[in-house]
């Protein structure tokens, strides 16, 4: 829930209501619908062609300075009114000149200013996932703030340096093109749950049922991460789930009327469990900007390893209503490495005192930071004693 002006604690799903689910193959699409559609915020999409994009995040584009580097397929343009009337037509906004193209014949390179960026009093163009992506790469990324020696001359100068994390592109996941293909669309449909073998994959959410409309394939331009696209090779079918109603308490239609309601209901409630990996989980979020009376907000959840972690952002209507949302779940790999950077930071980048909250010794640690790629920030006399002490030894 969120107040005005305050920051998102957990995800709810106030205005909408969940469906019963399609299934093709393992993936198995949840509708959301909107109670109640406004049109005073619209969503359209940008589509770009080239291979690769770098954002630059401080500065100009073409100068020195931090750098996002992906393969970006489209921008999300929104536009909003301030006195609650219905935005305007804008289809010549997806023409804008956005960034710097270049062409180095091997490949294109679209070279933009900024993740989010303000293109009129009343429109804004952001990058949906990669807006969240880039949070979460940036987490503790300026590394110890206190000179301890236990730490490499690169840590101790550039912090964590380049970060880096690898995912999937939506055509990769099996059968999920051939889902959104067949898929019935709603006249409220304002969004989606996308599940993968029945593992939460994305929860997608627009501002109106003609935005999903032109945004219902997008998913497939979309990353996902390696948990999903493994579970959609190894898992051609969902779980059967089924309800039935009681034949013998039907005597008329205001009778089967309402026991299809309750049923409905009752999917609803269980798809709604389905997701509790995301939806009511606290949440960790950070403001981005503040379109007119609505917050831009990116997020991820509170970083739990025994449990799915999510990256998102959302943008939240005055009331608490819920007008975007996009996520990106998690693999356990990189779970571990977020949290493992934040029991780090909690305890000031002291080796000592991390190990011994977390149960391990010195040594034990070291080598936890060691299988998640984080080796490169100790120095190399602390990293071969603690294989030499661990050696033999499984440390989870």
């Amino acid at each position: 829930m969120t107040s005005k002006r305050s920051l998102l604690t957990d995800i709810s799903l106030k205005g909408l209501e969940i469906a019963p689910s399609q299934i093709r193959g393992a993936v198995r699409i949840v509708p959301l619908l909107r109670h109640q559609v406004r049109n005073d915020l619209r969503l359209l999409r940008r589509s770009y062609d080239e291979d690769l994009a770098v954002v630059s995040l401080a500065g100009e584009m073409t100068a020195p300075g931090m750098k996002y580097f992906s393969y970006v397929p489209h921008g999300l343009v929104l536009s909003w009114t301030d006195d609650g009337s219905p935005v305007g037509a804008f289809g010549g906004q997806l023409f804008k000149t956005d960034g710097k193209q270049l062409n180095y014949g091997c490949a294109s390179v679209r070279l933009m200013h900024r993740m989010v960026k303000r293109e009129s009093n009343n429109q804004l163009r952001f990058l949906p996932l990669h807006l969240a992506m880039e949070g979460f790469l940036s987490m503790f990324f300026s590394g110890p703030d206190i000179a301890w020696s236990e730490y490499s001359k690169y840590a101790l100068s550039h912090g964590l340096g380049s970060r880096m994390e690898n995912s999937f592109s939506g055509r990769y996941i099996a059968g999920l093109e051939d889902a959104l293909r067949v898929f019935e669309i709603h006249s409220r449909q304002v969004g989606v749950l996308v599940f993968v073998a029945e593992a939460l994959a994305s929860a997608f959410v627009v501002p109106t049922p003609e935005d999903y409309r032109l945004l219902h394939n997008s998913l497939l331009e979309d990353f996902y991460g390696e948990l999903l696209y493994q579970y959609a090779l190894l898992h051609d079918t969902t779980l059967t789930m089924s309800v039935s109603l009681d034949e013998s308490k039907i005597n008329d239609l205001t009778t089967l009327r309402a026991a299809v309601q309750n049923m409905r209901s009752d999917w609803a409630s269980f798809q709604g469990f389905m997701a509790e990996g995301l939806l009511g989980r606290k949440l960790i979020s950070q403001k981005v900007y503040t379109a007119g009376s609505f917050m831009l907000q990116r997020f991820i959840t509170d970083l739990n390893p025994k449990e799915e972690n999510h990256i998102g952002e959302a943008i939240i209507r005055e009331n608490g209503e819920l007008e975007y949302l996009k996520t990106y779940r998690l693999s356990g790999m990189q779970t571990r490495r977020v949290y493992l950077l934040s029991q780090l930071a909690n305890h000031k980048w002291n080796l000592d005192a991390t190990a011994s909250k977390l149960g391990n010794t010195r040594e034990e640690f070291v080598l936890r930071l060691e299988k998640v790629g984080f080796g490169y920030l100790l120095n190399a006399e602390v990293r071969l004693a603690a294989l030499k002490k661990n050696q033999g030894k499984k440390v989870i």
